[in-house]
């Protein structure tokens, strides 16, 4: 049972105990059997039965008498109540007096008036017992209810939450050993800082984690917590801003002042960009609020009063926005960058998500790896997860390597849109304008190695083409970024040479070409312009750039030469793929007719059939890449004039 659900039924039992109280008196109070009888009734109660005690009360205009008598039912004796009204009148009143003193009953006189004045009073009270009750209740859910309503006047409470029992380890972060080498020091200096002392070290302050999203910086992070047996606080950076100027201050201040008191602890900040980016920027200057609470954190990280023995870690996607005065030295003395995994991290972190799967003995993680080439971590706990819905969907009793196959397919470029028509125009278009990537991957020797090839639309894409490098490198040649450019011209061009014609499938080949020509003309000194870094226009105000500055700004003569410099390269390239083409053409109709024939193609069946011409197949349709068979010899087109001038047809 959670937090939650034991707060519920704190609240809930009190209430249930008063309804089982009242049901327990009910029996109680109507054992005594109350009635209210006329005056003939009256009278012949006193005479008939044997009344005990009686009380009058006169009023204005009648007199209210109420008595209780014994009656014996069945061996036992009950008690009985009676009310009535006589007429107020003297004659009347003494007439009664008379007759109940003759019974020997004893009566009692109330007064009307004493009485009334006491319900009055309770009456009169009542309103502003109501009102302080509801005062007391909730000024009591506000200060100490704990629940939602608690946190309304509790502004500039820090909003750190203190991690317990964080059941993840170093051993389940794959893929990033260095990191975890920096971040075990941490662990250990805060379990023995008497090592670190005796050599006269000093453990960082602070440790900024930076990389792209999905990299495993908070997963680093809840493994410290994990690690470490010391308080871990953990809180977001968009925690500390709020609309009132000085909260965010006032938070910083509360979280280190409880950071203190647990001292030696952690606290991780993830997210941090959002409290500190670089002041003073933007249109109209800064955000009062979010630079004092920078202040305040900068002066709390490392003042004029230390903060010994705490430990900020803090996560970035975005650290070329932070205020530099962040991130010198004696506050985040250490930045850690989780890139992207290669290929072996890939394999080990794969392998780390699939512990709670079962996979077919044929799923290779190496292979897996090989094929997903730049995926981040949170991207191949993905995959994984989607190959273990789709065998559920289908039925299987474990993830085969056609499950994981389609999971990297959705990831990329979401799910097969089987149900889309295409005219038999549009199938040829799109299998020669795959066909044509494929050429151009087969072909030069830096360009990607093809992987697969379909014709099945995705997303909004007609067909795609999975390419991945052949060797995975930190840095990429000049060649090697000429050769991405001419595979990405491939389709269109194979469409101008098959079909006289363009469309718009290309779209996104040309995007990314053009992005790689002008990368490698204004940022990588790739042209005949040189070495010279130009102004790209990624700088912008809001991301927490200078709004004034100039110094990467050129004349409109350089960049009529950028323009020209990034057409010569695409030219290049777009001349280099026609002529490949042309060279290929006989190859080129061979792997579109079996794009038309089979849809899909992988890497062994492409490459066999631009080696000799044949198709391979699996024995059994089983995903054993060990044995294969040969089918006959696709039909080729021999005169591929004749094949131009049909398809031309069919597009008119």
């Amino acid at each position: 049972m959670n937090n939650k659900n034991k707060s519920l039924m704190k609240a809930i039992l009190p209430w249930i105990l008063v309804i089982i109280l009242l049901s327990s008196l009910v029996p109680l109070l109507n054992m005594g059997r109350t009635n209210e009888v006329n005056y003939t009734q009256f009278t012949q109660i006193l005479e008939e039965e044997k009344v005990t005690e009686m009380s009058v009360m006169p009023g204005i205009y009648v007199t209210s008498v109420e008595g209780q008598y014994t009656k014996t039912e069945e061996g036992k004796e009950v008690n009985y109540t009676f009310k009535t009204n006589v007429p107020q009148t003297d004659q009347e009143l003494d007439s009664l007096i008379q007759l109940m003193e003759d019974k020997g009953i004893t009566v009692q006189i109330r007064d009307a008036k004493s009485e009334n004045m006491l319900v009055d009073t309770l009456l009169s009270l009542l309103p502003y017992i109501l009102l302080i009750g509801v005062m007391f209740f909730v000024m009591r859910s506000i200060g100490g209810g704990g629940g939602a309503n608690a946190k309304a006047f509790d502004f500039g409470n820090s909003r750190a939450k203190l991690e317990k029992d964080s059941k993840t380890r170093f051993t389940d972060v794959a893929g990033a050993d260095e990191e975890k080498e920096e971040l075990k020091e941490l662990v250990d200096f805060l379990k023995n800082p008497k090592k670190f002392a005796n050599m006269g070290a000093k453990i960082p302050r602070g440790v900024l984690l930076v990389g792209p999203p999905g990299t495993g910086k908070t997963l680093l992070a809840r493994a410290v917590a994990g690690e470490a047996n010391v308080p871990f606080y953990s809180i977001s950076g968009s925690e500390f801003v709020e609309m009132f100027v000085g909260v965010g201050a006032g938070r910083v201040r509360d979280m280190f002042k409880k950071a203190k008191q647990n001292a030696p602890c952690i606290i991780f900040i993830d997210e941090i960009d959002a409290v500190g980016r670089q002041r003073g920027t933007g249109v109209g200057g800064g955000h009062d609020e979010r630079e004092q609470t920078l202040n305040q954190l900068l002066v709390e990280m490392d003042g004029f009063s230390g903060n010994e023995g705490i430990i900020i870690l803090a996560a970035t996607n975005r650290a070329d926005v932070l205020d530099p005065a962040l991130l010198r030295p004696g506050r985040f003395d250490r930045q850690i960058q989780v890139a992207n995994p290669d290929k072996k991290a890939r394999a080990e972190i794969l392998r780390v998500h699939a512990r709670n799967k079962k996979f077919t003995d044929d799923v290779n993680f190496e292979n897996i790896a090989q094929r997903t080439p730049g995926f981040s971590g949170a991207e191949l706990a993905n995959v994984l997860n989607e190959a273990a819905l789709l065998a559920v969907r289908l039925g299987h009793k474990r993830i085969t390597l056609d499950d994981v196959d389609e999971a990297i397919d959705r990831v990329i470029g979401g799910p097969a849109k089987k149900s889309r028509k295409y005219t038999e125009k549009e199938r040829k278009l799109v299998a020669y304008h795959e066909a044509g990537h494929a050429i151009i991957g087969l072909t030069l020797e830096d360009a990607n190695k093809v992987q697969k090839v379909t014709i099945i639309p995705r997303g909004q894409a007609g067909g795609y083409n999975l390419m991945t490098p052949k060797e995975e490198t930190y840095f990429q040649t000049k060649s090697q970024l000429m050769a991405s450019i001419t595979g990405f011209m491939g389709g269109r061009v194979a469409e101008e040479i098959f079909f006289g014609d363009v469309s718009s499938g290309a779209h996104n080949d040309i995007e990314q070409a053009t992005r790689i020509a002008r990368m490698m003309v204004t940022e990588l000194g790739m042209s005949e312009l040189g070495p010279i870094k130009y102004d790209s226009g990624h700088d912008a105000v809001f991301l927490g750039r200078d709004y004034s500055s100039t110094s990467n700004t050129h004349s409109g003569q350089i960049a009529y030469e950028i323009d020209q410099q990034v057409r010569k390269i695409i030219d290049e390239c777009y001349n280099q793929c026609r002529q490949i083409i042309n060279e290929q053409k006989d190859k080129l109709i061979t792997i579109a007719d079996a794009l038309l024939e089979h849809e899909t193609l992988n890497n062994e069946q492409i490459e066999s059939l631009y080696n000799t011409g044949h198709m391979l197949v699996l024995d059994n349709g089983e995903d054993n890449h060990d044995d294969h068979q040969q089918m006959p010899p696709v039909e080729e087109k021999k005169d591929p004039v004749n094949l131009d001038d049909d398809l031309l047809d069919e597009m008119k």
